[in-house]
């Protein structure tokens, strides 16, 4: 059975104490009694392919604060800024930066927020083990597969390239509210939210892994996490972005040789929360400061130096 990506953290890889720089002048309630320890919640909500590395961080800061109860919801990026901007949770996950219409949302309710990257994906497109054919797919084959205009048209993998075998196509992928849509959509069909809607689609991406694994002519597309995870299930084929085939690792993401789908991903901090909840503050400093461990732990991508530095710096404007 396929389940959830989760990071299984061993206790024993974290004994250090965290240690948190406040806001001047702002108390910030920490106890005197270093066995009494923080308590308190933080609500994370938003995207599928995010949720496992804010679970992981989750289970990571466990071990330095149990008190404290991390919770991690996945809603989809959409579904998880419509409860952020309504000042509904702390952290909303996300696989593609908020987008306009979003942000007037969270000025209209008075959300500020900030929003900091906390690691790297490589959002790859997945076929059944069985398929010995589609070893690597060109931007304007998956275009082909994938278009809205191809709906109805575009049911056979013959059709793609005649040289593909007489072999029925089916197609599974990300739900609208997710970010994995609108980064795929854009990225192959040149325009967000642009695709052919007679796919199988599911803010799940565990329902991907199973449509595809059950199915010789099927193809799918997720983060690449989830292709580590599930390896025996699906294999991910390379893609050709102009410049050659690129199979989708750790290394062609961060070198930015996987294109066009390579991205980053994100996590939106409420400002005002973060000022009032010592949890979260405690919470998000771990997370930036440790995000090469959670990144591991969650089966993805760290971020380059630069990136850390500028989660750094924008971490360092919540502090104050």
């Amino acid at each position: 059975m396929l389940s959830f990506k989760t990071a299984s953290i061993s206790a024993s890889v974290l004994a250090a104490t965290l240690l948190l720089t406040a806001c001047g002048g702002q108390s910030t309630g920490t106890s005197t009694d270093p066995e009494a320890g923080l308590s308190g919640s933080v609500t994370i909500d938003g995207s599928s392919t995010v949720a496992p590395l804010s679970e992981a961080a989750a289970d990571l800061f466990r071990d330095v604060e149990p008190g404290v109860n991390v919770t991690v919801a996945t809603s989809g990026t959409g579904g998880g800024f419509k409860a952020f901007c309504a000042g509904e949770t702390d952290i909303s996950d996300a696989s593609r930066p908020i987008k306009d219409e979003e942000i007037a949302a969270c000025k209209t309710a008075g959300i500020e927020y900030t929003e900091i990257v906390i690691a790297n994906d490589g959002l790859s497109v997945v076929v059944n083990p069985e398929n010995d054919w589609a070893k690597c797919l060109t931007v304007e084959q998956l275009k082909t597969i994938w278009g809205p205009d191809s709906e109805g048209k575009i049911t056979n993998w013959n059709q793609v390239d005649p040289a593909f075998p007489d072999q029925e196509l089916s197609l599974f992928g990300a739900g609208t509210d997710s970010g994995t849509f609108d980064y795929f959509t854009a990225a192959i069909n040149g325009e967000e939210g642009a695709i052919r809607t007679d796919y199988s689609p599911s803010e799940d991406d565990n329902i991907t892994v199973q449509g595809v694994s059950g199915d010789k002519g099927a193809m799918g597309f997720f983060g690449l996490s989830y292709v580590e995870e599930n390896k025996d299930a699906i294999t991910a084929i390379e893609v050709d972005g102009g410049e050659g085939c690129v199979y989708p690792t750790s290394e062609t993401v961060q070198d930015g040789t996987y294109q066009p789908l390579g991205r980053a991903l994100y996590i939106y901090v409420n400002n005002a929360a973060y000022a009032e909840k010592e949890q979260l503050r405690t919470f998000i400093d771990y997370y930036v400061e440790n995000e090469a461990k959670v990144a591991e732990a969650a089966l993805f991508i760290g971020l380059t130096d630069e990136q850390k530095t500028k989660a750094q710096d924008e971490l360092a404007t919540l502090v104050g």
